[in-house]
C-alpha cells in the first residue's frame, strides 16, 4: 500500500519557503506572494516562524476593514498559530488536520527547521494519487493483471 508522507510532497514540489518579517507591508507581502504564485508566507522573526500570511488574512483583516495595505504591516493581522508537521506525517493525517483546524497551509519543520510549506492543493492531489493507486491494484488484483 503506498502512503504519501510530506517528505514525498515536499520532493515534488520543492522545498522553497517564501517568507517575510513582522514588519513588512501587507502591500510588499502581497506582491511577493503574486511573484511566487503562492497564497501563504512564512513570518520570521530572528530565524524562527512566529506567524503565517495568508490571503484570508488579507481578506478578512485588511479588505473587510477598509485598512491600507500599504501602512498595516504583517505582524498587526498575520495569523500568529502557526500548526506545522513533521515530514513524516501522511497525507491524510495532514488533511484532517487542516480540516479540523481550518488551514490552508502547514509548515514543515524538523528539529526547529522549516523545510517547506505543503497546502491543502497539495495534500488533495496526494490523496488523490494514492486512490488512484489502490483503484489500479484492485482493478489488475481482479482481473488477474498482476
Amino acid at each position: 500500500m503506498l502512503t504519501t508522507t510530506v517528505q514525498h510532497m515536499l520532493k515534488a514540489k520543492g522545498g522553497e519557503v517564501w517568507s517575510v518579517t513582522p514588519e513588512t507591508t501587507v502591500y510588499d507581502a502581497l506582491l511577493m506572494m503574486d511573484q511566487k504564485n503562492v497564497g501563504a508566507l512564512l513570518v520570521v522573526s530572528r530565524g524562527k516562524p512566529v506567524g503565517i500570511f495568508t490571503e484570508r488574512d488579507y481578506a478578512r483583516k485588511i479588505a473587510l476593514h477598509q485598512r491600507s495595505s500599504k501602512d498595516t504591516r504583517v505582524g498587526e493581522i498575520m495569523t500568529e498559530r502557526v500548526l506545522g508537521v513533521g515530514p513524516e506525517r501522511s497525507a491524510e493525517e495532514c488533511m484532517a488536520l487542516m480540516s479540523d483546524k481550518h488551514v490552508r497551509h502547514l509548515p514543515v519543520i524538523k528539529a526547529e527547521q522549516v523545510l517547506g510549506i505543503i497546502s491543502i492543493g497539495d495534500v488533495v492531489k496526494a490523496v488523490i494519487e494514492e486512490q488512484r493507486f489502490v483503484i489500479r491494484q484492485l482493478e489488475n488484483y481482479i482481473t488477474g493483471d498482476r
